[in-house]
C-alpha cells in the first residue's frame, strides 16, 4: 500500500507491507488518517552506525505518542549469531522504548544500520531517499552525544497521505 509524508523539505514516499506488518499498518494508518503527524517534527537523526531519522512524536521529546501500545511483528533475523540485524538503506521501522512498546515513533533508515533486531519493519522507503541523505548531512546537534541529537535541517511533517500520491491518478 503506498504513503506519501509531505514535509517542508519535500514528499517521501512509501511503500506499506500490511501482509508482513499489519498491526503496525493499521496503527500507521488509523494515526495518518487521524491527522495525528501532521505539524509534528521530526525530533531524531543519528549519523553514527544506526544512521536513522526518527520522526513520529507529537511532542518531538522522543517520549510522547498515542494513547496506547502494540507488540513488535516483522522482526529481521540477527545476521549469523550476531546480536544485530540489518536494516538495509530505506527501510521503515517502528521506534521503541523495549518490547510491547510500539506507539506512533517511526524511524525511516538513510544507510544500511545495524541495529538489535528490535524493531518492526513495516515498509520502505520508495522515494526521496535524497531528502534523508540532505538531512543527515547537515547533522545533529548532537543533544544524545555524539552524532545523535535534533537533525540541524529542520523536517516538519505537513500530512501523511494513504492510498495514491496526492495527484496520482487512480485508475
Amino acid at each position: 500500500m503506498p504513503a506519501t509524508l509531505r514535509t517542508n523539505l519535500g514528499d517521501l514516499e512509501f511503500t506499506l507491507d500490511g501482509a508482513k506488518a499489519p498491526c503496525t499498518v493499521g496503527s500507521f494508518t488509523y494515526l495518518a488518517q487521524k491527522d495525528f503527524f501532521d505539524k509534528t517534527n521530526c525530533h531524531r537523526l543519528t549519523t553514527g552506525a544506526i544512521k536513522v531519522l526518527q520522526c513520529g512524536d507529537p511532542t518531538a521529546t522522543g517520549v510522547g505518542g498515542p494513547a496506547y501500545q502494540y507488540d513488535e511483528e516483522n522482526l529481521p533475523e540477527a545476521d549469523s549469531g550476531k546480536p544485530t540485524a540489518t536494516y538495509a538503506e530505506g527501510t521503515l521501522a517502528m521506534a521503541n522504548a523495549g518490547p510491547g512498546t510500539n506507539g506512533s515513533q517511526f524511524f525511516m533508515v538513510y544507510g544500511d544500520s545495524e541495529l538489535p533486531p528490535n524493531y518492526s519493519v513495516f515498509g520502505k522507503v520508495t522515494s526521496g531517499m535524497d531528502l534523508l541523505q540532505e538531512v543527515a548531512q547537515a547533522g545533529s546537534d548532537n543533544a544524545n552525544g555524539e552524532g545523535d541529537g535534533a537533525p540541524k535541517k529542520k523536517v516538519t511533517i505537513q500530512d501523511v497521505t494513504i492510498g495514491a500520491p496526492t495527484g496520482s491518478a487512480v485508475g
